[in-house]
């Protein structure tokens, strides 16, 4: 089967995975202190996250328009598979289905699917991961799209955020409730409810316990780990990321495991020295 992978800049892929998938990447933008930055492999994270932390400005991301993923769907591949943020955090997945109606008008023979991840950052990464696993597999168009849309019903996206300065910036929470968790060095973790919507699981005193009970809740959801894949995404923090790879392979059995760092949309919103996993 002829294919090709489709993903937006909140997926977390490096340049090694874009590479052996044979990925495109379409990118969403950032808006800052008057600046327009395109989130692709140009893009300098690091820089970026250094200005961000020393200004009260607030970045604004721009999903890609329609023709953008109109002008990505081109190509001789007839089967095309689509991964996006989730629809509840950004317009991508909107943009992306208005844009497959079009082009499946004019092009009868594409089949296009996209997935709404419900997730983003190592929940995209894990869903693209799992596609070219499925496809290189063998596996037909039906059988994919119907596998993966049940592997989003069962994934786990769990985050910890070192600074939760960008999340009060962006209104994602309340300026109080950062204020006190600040003071009191408490740490969330954080989670996607299987909805894409963004809630809270535990509360730890410090980033080593939150780290640390992040890791203990893989084991709470007693799934079948020794046929997932565990993705680690971190913001400028790799010896942290490393850490938890580790820890990951003592207790628990990942058919493999994967660090990767963030691009710039998801690290907007984890700032330094966040995690995201999913599995």
């Amino acid at each position: 089967m002829d294919y090709k992978i489709i993903v937006d800049s909140g997926c977390d892929v490096d340049k090694e995975m874009i590479e052996e998938m044979s990925l495109k990447l379409v990118p969403l933008t950032i808006e800052f202190e008057g600046d327009r930055h395109i989130d692709d492999d140009t893009f300098d994270g690091k820089t970026f996250v250094k200005k961000m932390n020393l200004s009260h400005a607030i970045p604004k991301t721009a999903c890609p328009s329609p023709a953008e993923y109109m002008d990505s769907y081109q190509g001789k591949e007839d089967n095309v598979f689509v991964v996006t943020l989730s629809s509840k955090l950004s317009g991508s997945y909107n943009s992306a289905e208005v844009a497959k109606e079009i082009y499946e008008g004019e092009n009868r023979q594409k089949k296009i699917h996209v997935f709404d991840s419900l997730s983003a950052s190592a929940g995209q990464v894990l869903l693209t991961l799992k596609v070219d696993y499925l496809a290189k597999m063998g596996k037909t168009y039906s059988q994919i799209v119907s596998s993966i849309e049940q592997y989003i019903k069962e994934m786990k996206t769990i985050f910890v955020l070192e600074k939760l300065d960008n999340l009060v910036k962006t209104g994602r929470m309340s300026l109080v409730k950062a204020a006190i968790a600040n003071v009191l060095n408490i740490k969330l973790i954080l989670a996607s409810n299987g909805k894409g919507e963004i809630i809270m699981l535990q509360k730890a005193r410090g980033i080593k316990k939150a780290i640390n009970k992040m890791i203990e809740i893989i084991d709470d959801k007693k799934v079948n780990l020794e046929e997932k894949f565990l993705v680690i995404a971190h913001c400028n923090c790799v010896e942290r990321a490393m850490a938890i790879k580790e820890k990951a392979k003592v207790l628990y059995g990942f058919k493999d495991i994967f660090v990767v760092e963030m691009r710039g949309i998801s690290s907007v919103y984890a700032n330094d020295g966040g995690i995201v996993i999913a599995y």
